[in-house]
């Protein structure tokens, strides 16, 4: 066999190890809110993401004209993009911003420093409202709370923005969620949304190949379904409690590099992985799969990343 073949066929062998990995490992199909919570509270236990990613676990926003972008840089520029293009910036330093499905805390803890904003994060998993509590410093203004952000539990009007990152493809009900977050947003308040899409499946319905990506991509990680960022739009706009004016964009081309830097984070950071013990190699192994596919699927246009904003 010719020595040029060889790096191919070794490439070929270990990417069939990742499919067969995922192929065989359990699923995280979503049943309920609580496979989410369950889901995450895993996640946040066993300390791999925080460790490899910071705590910032959504992607990053990379400049098309610039190289060589820091990953964990770029999730924070990320918050300040989505900041500046929602109008969330003229809000008045002391302004109440409610940030649904927060994670642990890093986005609420920029808009608390960085902004002045009082923050309020909700999240479904108790882990990650501990863990959230245990980063931020004592005096930044951020609260953590575990709420279904299908129920929130706060008055009409109580919050001056709505801000959420990467949470709505972990709700059921698309209708109920944006309900809940334009219902708890002033009149006028400011609503700041980003979320993982599919594109248009009714009028460019996915092939076969493209159907088992997307059955892999909602069973890996708890999610129940997809929906495209013109209907989640409409969901917006139709809401009586928004103004209509609701403005989405397509920001793949800023965040699709997070997927492979996300992996390269292993071999950046080896001792991230190797410290918490053989377990946390094999727990990462596992998502490198389920990463691949997202990056294709998002590279193929499969995939959307939405932007969202409005005013209440």
């Amino acid at each position: 066999m010719s020595k040029l073949l060889l790096p191919y066929l070794f490439l070929i062998i270990i990417s069939l190890s990742f499919f067969i990995l995922l192929w065989r490992t359990k699923t995280r199909k979503y049943i309920s809110s609580q496979t989410v919570a369950s889901a995450y509270d895993s996640w946040t236990q066993d300390k791999l993401l925080e460790r490899l990613w910071g705590e910032h676990i959504h992607l990053g926003f990379y400049p098309p004209d610039k190289k060589n972008v820091d990953f964990r840089k770029a999730k924070i520029q990320f918050v300040h993009e989505l900041v500046r293009w929602s109008g969330l910036d003229k809000l008045p330093s002391g302004s109440n911003i409610l940030d649904v499905g927060c994670g642990i805390g890093g986005s609420s803890r920029i808009l608390a420093e960085y902004y002045g904003f009082n923050v309020t994060g909700i999240t479904i998993s108790p882990a990650q409202v501990k863990r959230a509590s245990e980063l931020t410093p004592s005096g930044l203004n951020c609260n953590f709370k575990v709420m279904d952000a299908l129920d929130l539990k706060f008055e009409d009007g109580s919050f001056d923005g709505v801000w959420s990152v990467e949470a709505g493809a972990h709700m059921n009900d698309k209708f109920k969620f944006a309900d809940e977050m334009l219902r708890i947003l002033r009149p006028g308040g400011y609503f700041a949304l980003a979320d993982w899409n599919s594109r248009d499946l009714k009028n460019y319905p996915p092939s076969f190949l493209e159907k088992i990506v997307l059955k892999q991509l909602l069973e890996q990680w708890v999610h129940p379904n997809f929906i495209s960022i013109k209907d989640f739009g409409n969901i917006i706009s139709t809401n009586q409690n928004s103004a209509g004016n609701v403005f989405t964009e397509n920001w793949n081309l800023y965040t699709n590099p997070s997927w492979y830097d996300s992996i390269l984070e292993g071999f950046k950071r080896p001792n991230a992985i190797l410290s918490l013990g053989p377990l946390a190699i094999i727990k990462s192994i596992r998502e490198v799969p389920t990463i691949i596919l997202m990056n294709w699927a998002f590279r193929k246009g499969l995939m959307e990343f939405g932007v969202y904003k409005c005013r209440g």
